[in-house]
């Protein structure tokens, strides 16, 4: 097969790849709205739960950049082969955890096996598409890397309370298995080459693998300890920084390095890839922050979360025919800027949340949110990897995706900690207007007291329950006012994204199909 226009008989093969593509992002956050589920399942504490999503984001983020070097060994059709059977292997271990340390080891696994089939799906539709037709692939690609975190919850939250936890990864077995089947039958692009082995930058593998994992480490966790109080956080930091540069300087060095970061100095490549940075920021960490809010403010089951949420996904999928029309006829670039500038502005309608908000107050927000996303991810695939050589592509296309999936593991962290943070400065503040002079207070407890008195026990029982019941109330308005800062903070991530999308350069796709150099 050679890279032509879209033919109907190469049309199944990128299908199949976009559908093995979709199961990898969707796993990102099907656990999303099911967490407190899994976490009682698994008997895990609440600050623990968080790892089921990042360990899948991590083991992704340091499998996704190496995918360019391992298609050119394996072939795009072995590697997406073997990473679909990989990722339905560990969707089963995961399925059997006995606990939430083999939980984050599956999740883990199920990352860095399936992690290929993303990069290898983008750059699956530049060799199939070509000319105006890039314009649909862009978007299906831009559909699918932003719908399918967003209807991960949905799912998620119907599979749990249909079935039980356990079939959020069970589910994936037979889609996997198929997918692997009909990825090695139809997909012909390339041919191995093993020999790519024998001169592999092997230092900067590990380089990177330790950079990404300690930075995550102290990103996570970092807000438990006190930050740099603790000893192995500081130690890990210290780690991530040294190994990181060393990274950067060896893949600037060495001659064929895994990650080609001297595609950077492509500009709109670079500047693509903070954007992508930035989105994944926006998506991973809303998709987050929200199941989250419901489960433990509102007290949500998974399929009450799933379906508050379900919104945002039906508005992405309203808005891809619009991006469709109006990329043939505008520049991209404007298609992008009110892309992030509405997201922006979501995220300041969040800001207004309050303890009972639910789906109604969540709808508004979730539009502006879900509506504009394929005119963020789209024109980024567009505008940043369509501006590179067909040679260069494969390399660029996992420091692009990676780009993403560290944007939504740095987002999900800093939000971590943004609550924990947060959450303690606001329930201090609240707390230090609750004194004997607060008249409404006094009565409030007053009142809670003599009803808590009817139940039998202690004289000062009442008083006690009335007490327990205001810390309670406190915490409550603590932790939304710490959830509004979390969605103040990613506003200000897509304004700065939003200013640095004329930087850009529009990009014309070629009119013919570039020779294969696969």
């Amino acid at each position: 097969m050679t890279g032509g226009a879209a033919k109907p008989p190469a049309l199944l093969p990128f299908v199949v790849m976009c559908f093995g593509g979709f199961m990898a992002l969707l796993d990102i956050q099907i656990v999303a709205s099911s967490l407190q589920q899994i976490g009682g399942g698994l008997s895990a504490a609440q600050d623990q739960i968080a790892w089921v999503q990042t360990a899948y984001l991590i083991a992704e983020i340091v499998t996704i950049p190496l995918s360019g070097w391992l298609t050119r060994v394996f072939s795009t059709r072995w590697l997406f082969a073997a990473s679909a059977a990989g990722f339905t292997v560990t969707s089963l271990l995961c399925g059997l955890a006995w606990d939430i340390q083999s939980m984050i080891v599956f999740r883990a696994l199920q990352g860095l096996l399936g992690a290929s089939m993303i990069p290898t799906m983008f750059t699956s539709s530049f060799y199939f598409f070509q000319g105006p037709r890039r314009v649909y692939s862009a978007a299906v690609i831009g559909t699918i890397a932003s719908i399918a975190p967003t209807l991960g919850p949905v799912i998620g939250g119907w599979i749990t309370d249909t079935l039980n936890w356990h079939w959020l990864f069970y589910v994936n077995l037979l889609p996997g298995i198929a997918v692997t089947i009909l990825a090695a039958l139809l997909v012909r692009i390339d041919e191995p080459d093993l020999k790519l082995l024998k001169d592999a930058d092997y230092p900067g593998i590990v380089l990177m693998a330790i950079a990404l994992g300690t930075l995550e480490y102290v990103l996570e966790e970092g807000s438990r300890w006190n930050w740099f109080d603790d000893s192995a956080i500081r130690a890990c930091a210290w780690i991530a920084a040294i190994s990181g540069v060393l990274f950067v300087i060896r893949s600037l060095t060495f001659a064929r390095p895994v990650v080609d970061l001297r595609a950077l100095k492509n500009r709109n490549f670079a500047v693509g890839c903070f954007l992508s940075f930035v989105t994944g920021i926006g998506i991973f960490s809303t998709i987050y922050l929200t199941p989250l809010f419901l489960g433990y403010v509102r007290g949500y089951s998974a399929w009450q979360t799933g379906i508050a949420i379900f919104s945002t996904g039906a508005a992405s999928l309203a808005g891809v025919p619009v991006y469709i029309l109006l990329a043939r006829k505008f520049d991209t670039r404007w298609l992008m800027m009110f892309g992030l500038a509405s997201f922006g502005l979501a995220m300041w309608a969040y800001t207004y949340i309050t303890h009972d908000w639910g789906g109604d107050q969540f709808l508004l927000p979730q539009l502006l949110r879900g509506f504009p996303q394929v005119f963020v991810v789209a024109p980024a695939v567009t505008l940043g990897l369509g501006s590179l050589p067909p040679d260069r592509l494969k390399y660029a296309s996992g420091l692009f995706n990676m780009m993403r999936n560290l944007g939504g593991a740095v987002g999900i962290a800093v939000c971590g900690a943004i609550l924990n943070t947060r959450t303690n400065f606001h329930f201090d503040a609240i707390a230090s207007h609750l004194t004997p002079a607060n008249g409404a207070m006094q009565r409030f407890v007053a009142g809670a007291a003599e009803r808590y008195q009817m139940v039998p026990g202690s004289p000062d029982a009442g008083h006690v329950a009335a007490l327990n019941q205001l810390w309670q109330l406190t915490y409550r308005e603590a932790s939304t006012l710490a959830y509004a800062d979390a969605f103040r903070a990613i506003m200000l991530a897509f304004l700065v994204a939003t200013l640095l999308v004329p930087l850009l350069r529009q990009v014309v796709p070629p009119k013919a199909p570039p020779r294969a150099s696969h």
